[in-house]
């Protein structure tokens, strides 16, 4: 496996409802490299007892790293919140302790590129070292990667970037010809899954976003024509995230969760990108 691209099993893919140390040993044992962890599940370690040290401790014990953190939202509020502040700042520790180099970032909230392009400004400016990665979401502010670039554009920071996962691609109705090189170079890291064929409903497509995605290369939605996208416009992923929401799938347990999506994606990933498996 890949140590330069990390198969990293995403934060909801194992769900909110588990031990730290159980969502390492299930990650470990079905042969993920990497765990992401959102600012919220990092919270749930610390309220289980754990110290800093504790979770770096248990990390060591099975040779496992976290490689995604996440999830900067309403940034671009005029008047945020003390809790979205704090969710700010504690990813920025996150990134710090676990060494990521990048925070995964999402706005429900819509505005113009020229307001949103500005308040991505400022986020980039206090992240100083740290990547923020934009993910276009079909039922956000952000509907698709057309309106994404502009922001990202509008913006002009060396440290604003995309993340791209294949849900919200296909969901957004989007072909695997739209990816230009210079958007590839500004791609900080994927998440791959796959979808039925037919969508939810508009009003509640994000129902189906956060309870029933599919592993990937099990659905309807090619994920190997998304990698192959990915790979021929010449993206460099700092991970491959398997985000893969399904409440059918941590219905059979976190251990059986892990390793059908581990599997699933090693399949994909040999026929579509097989240099990600690559040490």
């Amino acid at each position: 496996m890949s140590k330069k691209f990390p198969i990293t099993i995403s934060s909801w893919t194992l769900g909110d409802q588990c031990t730290f140390e159980d969502r390492v040993a299930a990650a470990k044992e079905s042969g993920y490299e990497g765990i992401g962890l959102r600012a919220e599940t990092y919270v749930d370690a610390l309220n289980e007892g754990l110290f800093d040290s504790d979770i770096l401790d248990i990390l060591a014990k099975y040779d496992m790293k976290v490689t995604e953190v996440e999830y900067i939202v309403q940034w671009a509020e005029e008047h945020r919140s003390y809790e979205q502040k704090y969710k700010e700042q504690m990813c920025f520790h996150m990134c710090e302790l676990f060494n990521v180099k990048q925070i995964n970032c999402g706005l429900m909230e819509n505005y113009s590129v020229e307001y949103t392009g500005q308040k991505l400004r400022e986020l980039c400016q206090r992240a100083g070292k740290y990547i923020i990665g934009i993910e276009p979401m079909p039922y956000s502010g952000l509907p698709n990667l057309e309106k994404a670039w502009k922001v990202i554009q509008a913006a002009d920071c060396d440290n604003a970037m995309l993340v791209l996962d294949t849900w919200h691609w296909v969901r957004a109705d989007q072909s695997y010809d739209i990816l230009t090189k210079e958007m590839a170079a500004k791609t900080v890291s994927i998440q791959i899954n796959d979808a039925y064929e037919r969508p939810y409903a508009a009003s509640i497509l994000r129902d189906e976003s956060m309870h029933d995605r599919l592993a990937p290369g099990t659905g309807a939605k090619d994920t190997a024509g998304f990698l192959r996208m990915a790979k021929e416009a010449g993206v460099q992923p700092n991970a491959v995230g398997v985000e893969v929401i399904s409440d059918a799938y941590l219905a059979k347990g976190l251990k059986e969760c892990a390793k059908y999506t581990y599997d699933n994606t090693v399949k994909v990933l040999t026929e579509a990108w097989p240099e990600l498996l690559e040490r």
